[in-house]
């Protein structure tokens, strides 16, 4: 299986966006309280700051597309 040689800013674009992934997951996770009465899972804006600073310095904001076939090369779905 081939892999992709990311540069430092990629790695640390393709690494802060799995922290929000994991953070975004984990909110959802949480148990609700009652139908109607809860509230909506929150994400701390400094994971979504981070990913998108990470982003941004790594030249990939507003390029989704290259993001996410790096991102698919350096961390490939599991089977």
């Amino acid at each position: 299986m081939q892999t992709a040689v990311l540069t430092d800013r990629e790695r640390a674009a393709v690494q802060a966006y799995l922290r929000l992934l994991h953070t975004v997951r984990a909110a959802f996770d949480v148990e609700p309280g009652p139908p109607g009465g809860g509230r909506p899972p929150v994400v701390p804006p400094a994971v979504l700051a981070e990913a998108e600073r990470a982003l941004e310095e790594a030249g990939l904001a507003g390029n989704e597309e290259a993001f996410f076939r790096l991102l698919h090369a350096w961390c490939p779905p599991e089977a």
